[in-house]
């Protein structure tokens, strides 16, 4: 059974790679891998690790991992069968997961074929030429802007499809009370004392997602001098690219840009500065305007930058608490504050620039049933919801 492995090269870098049953690095996906890793963030080459792991113990119980380089659409085809049917190993590390979504296989699918793509123009491997086929004599539909948006030439076609639901399914979100409710999961301020009760980190950590609507990633490389208070004027966050963050964390397409936010998540993150700066005094560690904003003050490395993993960890310690949805992750903090600004009357190209979308066109693809959702509308009051934020359409 092969597995996606962290490792940490002399670079000093954390990255990931695949081994075999053997504990042996499968050299083609690592060679592969290696290409790419200065342009991938670290979170991007775990993701086709997985896939690529997934793919290779496939092979594996095929006995066909000698013959990776002449395979076709039926192999293809039987490995998309075989993760939505259920995974099976003779010894399994650990317990068999529920079949994954036709989200999950497709971006399985898209790694086997960017990975037989790459081998095939360095070196002529043929598997990516029996997958694909040419451009379609029928053009996709083409949205409003599409004309702006180069991605949008017919491009060849996997002869290998995942069956989806004819509607395209619209973004997970969470709703105003949910998301208060994971709040004050994290802490809440105590009536009693005025201090805070709980992990005040997290609670600004998922504030800051639900307010600005920036990727996990994003939030995870933040500094403390990126957060710029207001001082009578309106505070704001600098998403800086930054290649030499501790936790590997990466801005995505390396482009900054300027989220503004409201008073309360200012104070919030004044009350969090005011309780790091008594933590690191506790612990005799300095941190300065250049330190990492949300770190480890528990457990070691303490003051470390906070990487993924504790975020998973923290979101399924909520969700097993009950609070919020039952499979909710930290990006549908993202949706759920592009959906609000939109039903709140924001223009789109407001909320694209906020978002960081490469093109206005992305905004529309994933929120443009927004508009024409009365039920959803009146399911919450959402523009009372955005009442406390600042979004500025010159960022």
């Amino acid at each position: 059974m092969a597995h996606s492995l962290a490792v940490r090269p002399e670079s000093g870098r954390r990255t990931w790679t695949v081994i075999d049953e053997r504990y042996r690095t499968v050299a083609p996906v690592e060679e592969w891998l290696e290409a790419h890793r200065h342009l991938w963030s670290p979170n991007t080459v775990r993701g086709y690790a997985t896939s690529l792991a997934q793919w290779w113990t496939f092979l594996e119980q095929r006995d066909e991992t000698t013959n990776w380089r002449d395979l076709g659409v039926p192999a293809v085809s039987g490995f998309l069968s075989w993760l939505r049917n259920g995974r099976t190993v003779e010894h399994a590390l650990v317990a068999p997961e529920e079949a994954p979504a036709p989200e999950t296989l497709e971006t399985r699918l898209a790694a086997l074929i960017s990975f037989y793509r790459w081998q095939g123009a360095v070196y002529s491997v043929p598997v990516a030429g029996r997958l694909m086929r040419g451009t379609p004599r029928r053009a996709p539909a083409r949205g409003l802007l599409a004309h702006l948006d180069a991605r949008t030439v017919p491009s060849p076609s996997s002869l290998v499809r995942v069956r989806r639901h004819r509607h395209r399914g619209r973004p997970p979100l969470l709703l105003p009370t949910e998301i208060q409710a994971i709040l004050d999961g994290c802490a809440r301020p105590d009536p009693s004392s005025g201090e805070w009760a709980g992990n005040l980190r997290d609670r600004l950590l998922f504030a800051l997602l639900a307010e600005s609507g920036m990727r996990l990633g994003e939030a995870l490389g933040l500094r403390i001098s990126d957060f710029v208070m207001g001082r009578g004027g309106t505070p704001y966050v600098e998403i800086v690219p930054r290649e030499d963050n501790q936790n590997g964390a990466r801005v995505k397409m390396m482009r900054p840009r300027r989220v503004y936010v409201g008073t309360d998540l200012e104070r919030l993150f004044v009350d969090y500065l005011t309780h790091l700066a008594c933590r690191a005094a506790e612990l005799g560690l300095e941190i300065g305007t250049d330190s990492p904003l949300l770190v480890n003050q528990d457990r070691p490395p303490l003051l470390a930058a906070l990487r993924e993993g504790t975020v998973r960890d923290k979101t399924a310690a909520l969700r097993k608490k009950k609070i919020g949805p039952a499979s909710w992750t930290p990006h549908w903090f993202r949706h759920s504050h592009a959906t609000a600004l939109l039903l709140a009357g924001t223009p789109e190209w407001v909320v694209s620039r906020r978002l960081g979308h490469a093109h206005v066109q992305t905004t529309l693809d994933l929120y443009g049933w927004v508009r024409e959702d009365e039920a959803l509308r009146a399911a919450a009051n959402w523009k009372s919801y955005t009442s406390g934020w600042q979004v500025a359409d010159s960022e």
